[in-house]
């Protein structure tokens, strides 16, 4: 695997040669100045490139899109559909004329990754991230106050998350909403509570059916491009994986990626396989997962997710690489399979860029003020531990 590192452009507190430090020899990154539905210009991408080349003197070099950031406008298939799917493909002829060929998308509606708490204490004094279940239902009946929320949970935790925000205070309560409403990291957009009730509306008339084939009918526009260009599309499987806010979701589990890759069956088409995002679900198989949709991974993310409890949904809190409950030993096992796969095969993508996706603030981290999930140390710490693991595993197949 190729081991890259995402970085958040001028405004990270990790720069890029504390990105050659960590030993990744890519970027991940993305124009995250640019709002959704802004087309990206050659000029705009070539800049990013030469960003990254003077900053680490030509070591590093830009080999992810995350995200090529989809618009609610073609997700809902709303009003000025057309001009934003242009403004898509405009910009995927930019990035294949830039070389660069991997991009990274989402399909979730309103919300990228959700979680209750961005800076959640640990045992050992570290922090990560949590989705608590408890919390966003006290998020969402008593902040939000979505109408219809209190009948999309049980009884037993609605009254729990009544119990909960009546013992809140101001500050936790706006910790509470700005953990939720955060929007995409590094990008421009927030949500106030009235925008993302606005956001739900559009919803109202969408189910996972439809929303489904908003999505397929948006990769059967943008395809044809893609395969023209030697692109690969990939997309980032939903985070947590159930539904949340009464919003539809469409890749959650292996049925849901099968039903798009084989409605829309093309080399362009493919997994961006996230085992945080899957392993939130009680119901996936991570290490299944890579085996049935290893040809069509390409792009990974690793981490770890412990969950609170074995039902859907359920609350989750991202833990260190080696920990959890995903067996991240046999996820790398079967990735270095599908590797070895490809090169007897002689595709020359066989070498799957990877990254080691969040981490916990440990160290230095803990005062650094990091973009919540991406701290140095946390993830210099969760690549060194992948690195062991492929390194071992790799001599067990020599021997």
């Amino acid at each position: 695997m190729r081991q890259t590192w995402r970085w958040f452009g001028e405004s990270d507190t990790i720069y890029l040669p504390d990105i050659r430090q960590a030993g990744a020899v890519g970027v991940v990154t993305a124009l995250y100045h640019l709002p959704a539905g802004h087309d990206w210009t050659l000029d705009q991408i070539q800049k990013r490139q030469s960003e990254i080349a003077a900053g680490s003197n030509g070591a590093l070099s830009w080999d992810v899109v995350e995200s090529l950031p989809v618009s609610e406008v073609i997700k809902t298939k709303g009003k000025d559909y057309r001009a934003r799917t242009g403004a898509y493909l405009k910009s995927l002829e930019a990035l294949g004329e830039a070389d660069i060929n991997t991009i990274c998308y989402n399909f979730m509606p309103v919300l990228d990754w959700t979680r209750t708490h961005l800076r959640w204490g640990l045992p050992n004094g570290g922090r990560a991230m949590r989705f608590d279940l408890t919390s966003f239902v006290a998020f969402d009946c008593f902040l939000l106050e979505r109408a219809g929320a209190a009948d999309d949970i049980d009884a037993t935790t609605f009254e729990a998350a009544k119990r909960l925000f009546a013992a809140m205070s101001d500050p936790e309560k706006r910790a509470l909403q700005h953990a939720v409403t955060s929007g995409l990291p590094g990008a421009v957009e927030s949500w106030s509570l009235r925008e993302l009730r606005e956001a739900l509306t559009n919803y109202r008339a969408i189910n996972a059916d439809q929303l489904r084939q908003n999505h397929i009918d948006f990769l059967s526009e943008i395809v044809p491009t893609a395969e023209k260009l030697g692109l690969q599309l990939c997309c980032h499987p939903d985070d947590p994986p159930f539904s949340l806010l009464g919003l539809p979701r469409t890749l959650s589990s292996a049925d849901d990626y099968s039903h798009i890759l084989n409605t829309v069956d093309s080399p362009s088409t493919g997994m961006t396989f996230c085992s945080g995002s899957l392993g939130a679900g009680v119901h996936n198989d991570c290490v299944e997962i890579v085996r049935r949709f290893g040809s069509k991974i390409h792009f990974i993310h690793l981490r770890n997710v412990s969950r609170d409890h074995e039902t859907k949904p359920c609350s989750f809190f991202e833990d260190e690489h080696l920990g959890g409950q995903i067996d991240m030993v046999g996820v790398i096992e079967a990735l270095l399979a599908e590797k070895d796969r490809r090169r007897r095969e002689g595709r020359e993508d066989a070498e799957i860029q990877m990254r080691p996706d969040h981490g916990q603030e440990i160290l230095c981290d803990l005062l650094a003020c990091a973009q919540p999930g991406y701290p140095a140390i946390g993830r210099l710490k969760g690549l060194a531990e992948i690195r062991g693991v492929i390194a071992g595993l790799e001599r067990r197949i020599v021997a």
